[in-house]
């Protein structure tokens, strides 16, 4: 059985009317109980230092399977990457990358980046290690 009070369904309302007038730059930063998404990757070590080798082959991929949708610094098909890795965490990021549709599907930024941009990302068929390499290649794309 299951019970409920008007006062709860109030807080929701108010709850849903304040986030319907959040700033886009608000929706940009990663809500406090945001996790790591939907998708393999349930936890993602980083060094201290960026590995630049790994940046490195993280470049290559970028560059031969999402620059069609996504720059560093501009808005395009898809999200601005620039500063990335400082709005979500590693794990959402790579689970993005490996498994966009469930994402688009349960995660409710992934939802929301879907509403925004209105284009599925496509599953480019990654392998772990190359989101990992593709995700080093992130963090040395910092906003300016």
């Amino acid at each position: 059985m299951s019970c409920s009070s008007g006062s709860n369904e109030k807080n929701t309302q108010s709850e849903q009317e304040n986030a319907a007038t959040e700033s886009p730059a608000a929706a940009a930063a990663p809500a406090a109980d945001e996790g790591t998404g939907i998708g393999p990757v349930k936890n993602v070590s980083l060094g201290a230092e960026i590995d630049q080798a790994l940046a490195d082959k993280g470049k290559a991929v970028f560059e031969s399977k999402c620059t069609a949708c996504h720059k560093f610094g501009e808005r395009y098909v898809g999200p601005d990457l620039a500063g990335v890795t400082e709005r979500r965490k590693p794990e959402w990021i790579m689970n993005m990358v490996l498994n966009p549709q469930e994402m688009v599907q349960q995660d409710p930024t992934a939802k929301e980046l879907l509403g925004e941009f209105m284009t599925q990302m496509p599953n480019q068929n990654l392998t772990e290690d190359e989101a990992r390499s593709v995700l080093e290649y992130f963090r040395t794309q910092t906003k300016k």
